[in-house]
């Protein structure tokens, strides 16, 4: 009687995946995200005319680039040495952005002066929400299975990031439109509370510890040409994310359905730019991605500069959206494949506020008064030269024999190698004389030579006499 041959169980009956249970979170917390910028935007920001609303701009902006200062030289190392930290800290953030939430829908409809206590706690919540990104982006390639699969893994989070925003704004615009800024906080924070609970059920994963010198080694590979010119391109891109917004927001600020247009156009080019990534990387390496990504928005933003209007707004904006998503994908895969596990946190932290500063930079240029024709020819100039430099600084940097890690000269490097040398031996040398001191120090009170401790060769035995022998007493 032959037996049947079982059956494999049901995928929709398994156990969730740990990579899963990373998205499910980071989704509910890019839900949130989108319920608390919605209720600062309409709150704050575009509430009031347009000469007070840059001045409220510049404030945010300033707050907004802030949190990195705390993220890069504190949270960064912490999620590297403290075990279980990046898993921690995802869901600690999730719990302080809830709480901070509900303090600032008490504050968020008042005027001066309770009203500016507003300001410390977005500031608090964006803190949070940057060391959320950071502790993400490290835990990654611990949740999945081959590093040929970071694109497709990071595709899939900002995928269902981009959803999520779009799902929660369409709700926190109703909810504040119906009850106002105070109701939309509450729904954020119901919606990070949810994703705590979520965040608590991703597995722990621990850093295998390191001697300090090697975790000092590791992080002197973050200084590969591939990985530091990768990171100046994709703040580049980040420059013109930040321009592009603020541009395009006060350029269209009399026209709310152009706006509208050109916002979803954006959108829309994150989506495609995140959908279409883990095709483009079966097909090119991440370098080629992110040259690719430069090229594309380049191109289309110098077409939309040539069109004008709104069409030229909603060009440019999904060409910008669309490279800026290729390019962060494929950067932060370039930076997991290349980057060492031990260092990866501070490394995320150091891009990440290197890339904050870059779209703060971008914002600030985009809201002084031009002509939209002409800042848009700008900005493809600006990503044509970048894209031209990054592709040959890379062969330049791929030619050289042999390859270096750092971009210092070489002479730069052989006097730094020689004066650290240099410091070790005299260092050496200082410590020894001091303990020969000190033995001689503590000889005289203790009774003994300063080199009783060490051990004397034994004497030569005298050879046995045989009689006769004249220098025997007895032989007379």
């Amino acid at each position: 009687m032959s037996q049947a041959t079982p059956r494999s169980p049901d995928p929709r009956f398994l156990a969730p995946t740990p990579f899963s249970r990373l998205v499910a979170t980071h989704a509910a917390s890019a839900f949130a995200d989108a319920c608390v910028a919605v209720s600062l935007a309409g709150s704050l920001f575009f509430a009031s005319p347009t000469s007070g609303s840059r001045e409220k701009l510049l404030l945010y902006l300033l707050i907004s680039f802030a949190p990195f200062a705390i993220v890069w030289p504190i949270l960064g190392p912490a999620l590297d040495r403290t075990r279980g930290g990046r898993r921690l800290a995802i869901v600690f953030s999730m719990i302080g952005r809830s709480l901070l939430c509900v303090v600032m829908s008490q504050y968020i409809t008042k005027d001066a002066p309770e009203g500016l206590l507003v300001f410390p706690l977005a500031f608090g919540v964006l803190v949070l929400q940057k060391g959320h990104s950071v502790a993400k982006s490290s835990l990654v390639p611990s949740l999945v299975d081959d590093e040929d699969e970071l694109v497709r893994a990071n595709s899939r989070l900002a995928l269902i990031s981009t959803i999520a925003t779009v799902a929660g704004g369409a709700p926190a615009a109703l909810v504040q439109w119906i009850g106002g800024a105070d109701w939309s906080l509450i729904l954020a924070a119901l919606a990070f509370t949810g994703a705590a609970v979520l965040a608590i059920k991703i597995p722990r994963v621990q850093v295998a510890p390191r001697p300090a010198k090697e975790v000092e080694l590791e992080a002197e590979e973050l200084h590969q040409p591939s990985i530091l010119l990768a990171g100046s391109a994709m703040a580049v891109l980040r420059t013109s994310v930040g321009f592009l917004a603020f541009f395009s927001a006060f350029a269209l600020k009399e026209d709310i359905v152009g706006l509208g247009i050109a916002a979803t156009f954006a959108i829309g080019g994150v989506f495609l730019g995140n959908f279409s990534a883990p095709m483009v990387r079966e097909r090119v390496r991440e370098e080629v991605l992110l040259a690719s990504a430069i090229v594309g928005a380049a191109a289309f933003v110098g077409l939309g500069a040539l069109v004008g209007g709104v069409l030229g707004f909603a060009l440019s904006g999904l060409s910008v959206g669309m490279g800026a998503a290729l390019g962060k994908l494929g950067f932060d895969s370039l930076l997991q494949r290349d980057g060492p596990d031990a260092v990866r946190g501070r490394a995320f932290a150091k891009f990440e506020t290197r890339f904050q500063l870059a779209w703060v930079i971008g914002a600030l240029l985009g809201i002084i008064p031009l002509n939209s024709q002409v800042g848009l020819l700008g900005l493809a100039a600006l990503l044509i030269f970048t894209a031209v430099s990054y592709v040959g600084a890379l062969r330049a940097a791929r030619g050289r024999v042999p390859r270096r890690t750092t971009i210092r000269p070489q002479v730069v490097d052989r006097v730094v190698d020689r004066a650290k040398s240099g410091f070790r031996d005299r260092r050496t040398r200082g410590r020894s004389a001091r303990r020969k001191t000190a033995a001689e120090r503590r000889a005289p009170r203790e009774g003994r030579s300063p080199h009783a401790g060490e051990v004397k060769p034994p004497l030569p035995k005298r050879p046995a006499r045989t009689p006769g022998d004249p220098r025997d007493p007895g032989a007379a």
